[in-house]
């Protein structure tokens, strides 16, 4: 009886040891990213490339954009040099949770179901889910129920597919890797709309020479943020300190007002 007492408190113990101990090691782990960013002078982010006018190649190859100026402009508040990794959109957030990526900035929207994967910075843009149609066909769609039956282009794994899978379940969903794609689909018909960021639609209309449309007033808000891994409070409060520096200096709204002709960040 005696050694089978002696055992339980020992065991006890041994738990409440180990739970602290975990405790520790999430404290520290939670510190190393801000800490090794830091230390290593840089900060791994993630983007696309191909998604003007956030983020994509100038005619001399140079990634330029909203979010690489922003993204700069962050990676400066931290005192540190941002190294830019673009990546297709559907291997960007797991690149991100592997660790090859500190940060993502790719205008990735804060939803209840990211949130419970990732952590998110305040918002650094403000938008909504937004319909394109070919001109002349856009006042077709002027609420949601108005996709049902057709055939919507959406970029894999991203918020508008989620939307649209969550809103309007008899839409004819059709998913792309990119963009270009996607884009290029419903200007020839294969496509009846596709759905994107309100931000990006007026680019993409611009630079459609009148074959692209805007369809109305966007479907529902949205807003992005910076995406880093869950566990990490102090590059998140980091992140967050410096785009309230941004915001209160001009400086984010200067960005955003070259890129928008508006404050969209607000």
């Amino acid at each position: 009886m005696q050694p089978s007492l002696l055992r339980r408190p020992l065991t006890a113990l041994g738990l409440g040891l180990a739970f602290v101990v975990s405790l520790s090691l999430q404290a520290v782990q939670a510190a190393d990213l801000l800490d090794q960013i830091k230390q290593k002078g840089e900060i791994k982010i993630g983007l696309e490339g191909t998604y003007p006018p956030f983020n994509y190649q100038d005619e001399n190859g140079k990634l330029t954009g909203f979010e690489v100026e922003f993204a700069e402009a962050v990676a400066k508040e931290l005192g540190v040099k941002p190294v830019f990794q673009p990546s297709k959109w559907d291997g960007i957030l797991a690149a991100l949770e592997t660790g090859r990526l500190d940060v993502v900035v790719n205008q990735v929207t804060i939803s209840e179901e990211r949130k419970k994967k990732y952590d998110f910075s305040t918002p650094y843009t403000v938008s909504g889910v937004q319909v394109l149609a070919r001109t002349g066909e856009e006042g077709q769609y002027k609420k949601p129920e108005d996709l049902a039956g057709k055939k919507v282009g959406v970029v894999l794994g991203t918020n508008y597919e989620q939307w649209l899978k969550d809103n309007v379940p008899q839409a004819d969903i059709r998913t792309y890797d990119d963009d270009a794609s996607r884009n290029q689909d419903v200007r020839v018909g294969r496509l009846d709309v596709i759905l994107g960021d309100r931000l990006a639609a007026f680019e993409l209309v611009d630079k459609s020479r009148g074959k692209l449309a805007v369809a109305g007033a966007p479907f529902a808000p949205q807003a992005a943020g910076i995406a880093l891994r869950k566990g990490n409070p102090e590059l998140q409060a980091a992140l967050d300190k410096a785009i309230a520096d941004l915001r209160a200096n001009g400086t984010l709204k200067a960005i955003s007002e070259k890129w928008f002709k508006a404050d969209v960040t607000q």
